[in-house]
């Protein structure tokens, strides 16, 4: 597990795992630019412009990924904090960057790490790309989203960073927040952190943001298992972190 990250390491990590998606858009670009010759003059104009336009889109998506990822503080995870001597539960999805962060910034607290990556059901390349590049933290628990192999009100903390959004089917992650919320102290927080499917997100990744969730969806996920949001706060324009809490004593 790396805690120094590498520079421009997150902005890598999105081109490697996701190559195949850069390599077509690549020969798309290639192939309007080849073949604009043979269009009327008067239209030669618009292939160059949507090769320019693709090419700018991407450009704009990867300088975004860089500043997140490479240099902000989103990896500091300032929202986390007086956590030492508690037991926290850290979930992922195959790709975990950030447990290795915990244990060196709250060396006195209970660490437990899960991933809930199924490869029958999360059947992106770039996950299982991501997977092999980077090793799961040393036992860590797999686990399924509709059971978590733990007691009532164990952990003090638990967190999602950038995984939750892989549970696609709604009712599945009101399943999992279920979950969550049992295996939390009563007056425990979990924190999921995610980008969300907003108009910064678009702005920066056009129809990428569809891979993320509305506020609106993560709301109504958090009501139907009986959490609240505490507090919310942003690392960058373009990631949100819901602070939650359970709300009474729904099961």
């Amino acid at each position: 597990m790396e805690l120094k990250r590498k520079p421009f390491q997150g902005v890598f990590n999105i081109i490697r795992f996701n190559r195949h998606f850069y390599l077509t858009a690549g020969l798309v670009i290639l192939f309007l630019i080849f073949i604009k010759r043979y269009f009327p003059e008067t239209f030669q104009n618009y292939v160059v412009g949507i090769a320019c336009l693709a090419c700018l889109t991407i450009a704009i998506s990867l300088i975004v990924s860089f500043y997140i990822y490479d240099i902000s503080d989103l990896y500091e995870l300032n929202w986390f904090s007086e956590a030492d001597n508690k037991e926290i539960l850290n979930i992922n999805a195959g790709f975990d960057e950030t447990s290795g962060i915990i244990e060196t910034k709250f060396p006195h607290s209970k660490l437990t790490v899960c991933d809930f990556y199924n490869p029958e059901k999360h059947t992106e390349i770039s996950i299982k790309r991501a997977r092999k590049a980077y090793l799961p933290l040393e036992n860590t628990i797999q686990i399924s989203t509709n059971k978590l192999p733990f007691s009532d009100n164990s952990f003090d903390y638990a967190l999602a960073i950038l995984s939750a959004h892989e549970i696609r089917d709604e009712k599945e992650r009101i399943i999992f927040f279920k979950e969550i919320r049992r295996v939390t102290k009563p007056a425990g927080q979990i924190l999921i952190t995610e980008h969300l499917r907003d108009l910064n997100n678009f702005m920066a990744y056009t129809i990428g943001f569809f891979h993320f969730h509305s506020k609106s969806s993560w709301l109504r996920v958090f009501e139907q298992a009986s959490l609240i949001v505490n507090h919310e706060t942003k690392t960058t324009p373009f990631i949100t972190t819901f602070i939650l809490q359970k709300n009474g004593d729904a099961s």
